[in-house]
């Protein structure tokens, strides 16, 4: 075990080493536009940095964000999105109540209501980004 830990430890010095430039400085790479800390654009990878991109223009790709609070009338209904003909939604009707009242919304409904406080819900098609 205590070779493993030496061996480990000479092999971070070489690489000490090799970073130092040629008067012994160390240089320093940073991946920060202007040094010090990188920002979360400058890390981000793979589906994360698509997610990022597409946030920034506004649009939620996975449905990660938290909905637009809206007023729940005929005129502006709660959006529920689904990949499907129907999605099953839940209401809580009153700010401090426990139970939550599910309901099933289905396509081609324009609005749809919940049967305990009558606030408007409506299905929207919601595209899969793959």
């Amino acid at each position: 075990v205590v070779s493993r830990l030496l061996h480990g430890a000479g092999a971070l010095a070489v690489q000490a080493l090799r970073a130092c430039g040629p008067n012994g400085v160390a240089v320093a790479c940073s991946m920060a536009s202007g040094g010090g800390v990188p920002t979360d654009d400058e890390l981000t990878t793979g589906l994360e940095m698509q997610v990022m991109m597409v946030a920034g223009k506004g649009l939620d790709l996975y449905s990660v964000l938290p909905p637009k609070v809206v007023s729940g009338t005929k005129e502006d209904p709660n959006l529920v999105s689904s990949i499907t003909n129907k999605s099953i939604a839940g209401c809580i009707c009153e700010e401090d109540n426990s139970a939550v009242i599910w309901f099933w919304l289905h396509k081609g409904k324009t609005q749809q209501q919940c049967p305990s406080c009558g606030t408007h819900y409506k299905l929207l098609p919601h595209q899969v980004a793959h």
